[in-house]
């Protein structure tokens, strides 16, 4: 079996040129950013809109915002006696709390089910169903704080509808053995520090189309991986992970009890760490597993989402685990992460539309009780082609429309 270290090497240097990619576009887009505005205030003075001067009793740094916006009906502008909307602004996105509903259920079922793409769901609602998205751009250029700051919002509501499912769904994986504990820890310990310093060195800076052509990028270089992890090069090192597979698939036709033989902790120390599943021993190492989590939680805190759709990969691909513990244990680790996130978000005055959360956080919960009962039916094969359909449309997608502003479909 090739090692868990030389397979964790690339995994690092994958992320360690994103991380660098990202800069790179990110100081790119910065500069040209900074050499129009030169250019603009060279130019012949233009007639300035007035501002709305009023943060019409909106609180901390989104009345700060709308205070900054121009005023008036048109694209980009505030209209003070428009009937309220998104986060209580007047003119702001009305969201429907019917399709609200619906798709959080559709959002925790498949984040408990797979463990992950709840976040990416969560964003492709608030971006994309409910037209969030579009609003924050109409501010791009007349009012940049209330661009980033509906980008902000968009981000930590997604973690708040991912941090339910992650906690309902660890909470039925755990009562079906389908869960390891110590590896959930140790990744979700890792992910504490890498999303307390990415909040704090990203919040109010990222402009929603960077954060969306991000967003895309990092979903389409893991559908890619996905895709080559299902080729039988791919497969060639899990042949534990394929018998507890089908063991574990037979006592499901069977109706027998699966927790008899779920997943248990047979050894645990800080170098090496044993479990059982099916019949079956995988190891890893809690150090490893402690900086995995680490670099995990950099990327998924950066795009706002919980990071499940790199922990699955991540125990797969890495650890060889089968994908009917990884959900679980996915879950755990995502659960730990988007506690801090939240927090960090919410205490630095980033608000939230909470008649929608709400709204979202009753469908959460629904469909993560669903997820847990109805996934064990489900080949692993069926979820795995089901988590790479999803990663290449929303990643191909969302990247050419925030770096290049072109729509795969009207």
């Amino acid at each position: 079996m090739v090692s868990f270290r030389k397979y964790w090497i690339y995994f690092t240097l994958i992320a360690g040129l994103m991380l660098a990619s990202t800069t790179s576009f990110h100081a790119l887009a910065q500069s040209r950013a900074d050499n129009s505005t030169a250019t603009l205030d060279a130019g012949q003075p233009s007639a300035v809109p007035a501002l709305v001067g009023s943060d019409l009793g909106l609180p901390g740094k989104l009345g700060q915002a709308v205070a900054k916006a121009p005023q008036g009906s048109g694209k980009g502008q505030i209209n003070p006696q428009a009937a309220p909307g998104y986060l209580g602004i007047p003119g702001g996105r009305q969201v429907s709390l019917a399709t609200a509903l619906l798709w959080s259920i559709w959002v925790g079922w498949v984040f408990s089910t797979v463990g992950a793409f709840g976040g990416v769901l969560a964003g492709v609602g608030h971006i994309s169903v409910f037209g969030l998205g579009a609003y924050a751009k109409t501010f791009k250029d007349t009012a940049p704080d209330l661009n980033k700051f509906v980008t902000d919002s968009i981000r930590v509501s997604n973690q708040w509808l991912v941090g339910l499912s992650a906690a309902v769904s660890s909470f039925n994986y755990a009562k079906q053995k389908r869960l390891v504990i110590p590896l959930g820890l140790s990744l979700g310990m890792g992910s504490l520090l890498a999303a307390f310093l990415v909040v704090y060195t990203t919040m109010g800076k990222i402009k929603f189309s960077e954060y969306q052509g991000y967003f895309g990028l990092i979903v389409f270089v893991i559908g890619g991986f996905m895709i080559y992890e299902m080729t039988p090069r791919g497969q060639s090192k899990k042949k534990a992970a394929k018998e507890a597979v089908k063991a574990f698939e037979a006592t499901i036709k069977q109706k027998g009890d699966i927790t008899l033989s779920g997943a248990q902790t047979t050894r645990f120390s800080l170098a090496r760490a044993e479990i059982s599943f099916f019949g079956q021993t995988f190891t890893f190492n809690p150090i490893w597993a402690f900086v995995g989590g680490f670099f995990i939680s950099a990327v998924s805190s950066f795009i706002g989402v919980g990071g499940g759709f790199l922990y699955v990969p991540f125990l797969t691909s890495i650890v060889g685990l089968p994908m009917f513990v990884a959900a679980g244990t996915s879950a755990l680790a995502v659960l730990i992460s988007m506690i801090l996130s939240i927090f960090n978000f919410m205490i630095k005055g980033v608000t939230i539309y909470w008649t929608m959360i709400g709204v979202e956080l009753v469908g959460i919960f629904i469909g993560s009780m669903i997820g847990p009962r109805t996934g064990k039916y489900i080949p692993e094969k069926g979820l795995k082609w089901f988590f790479i359909a999803l990663a290449i449309y929303v990643g191909l997608d969302y990247t050419l429309r925030g770096f290049f502003n072109i729509r795969m479909f009207s």
